[in-house]
């Protein structure tokens, strides 16, 4: 039983390192071949990351906001598929404008 738990954990451990050591690479890959996507992307999750932070300072939004910020990700995996991958300047732009109103919200609500 012992070897088996060693094995799984050795296992584990290894896929994690190889997962780890592959994933910067693509992640840089991504942002060079898709820059728009990438600025979106990473505005995203960083709105994500400050709703998860302050979720119990938003005046009770924090599930209106998550589903905000799901629906602006949608949003631009559907631009992109439409566009063979990339997203134009102008559905930069409209994500932008949302991703703005979704981080005002969030200021507006921690102030409150």
């Amino acid at each position: 039983m012992n070897t088996n738990i060693k094995i799984g954990a050795t296992s584990a451990m290894a896929l994690c390192m190889l997962v780890s050591s592959v994933l910067p690479s693509f992640a840089g890959r991504f942002a060079q071949n898709h820059p728009r996507r990438a600025q979106v992307l990473g505005r995203t999750n960083n709105l994500n990351a400050r709703a998860n932070a302050n979720k119990g300072n938003l005046g009770g939004h924090y599930g209106q906001i998550k589903s905000e910020d799901r629906g602006i990700r949608r949003q631009e995996q559907r631009d992109a598929r439409q566009n063979g991958g990339h997203i134009t300047k102008g559905e930069q732009n409209q994500l932008n404008r949302e991703e703005n109103h979704v981080n005002n919200q969030i200021k507006n609500d921690k102030t409150n």
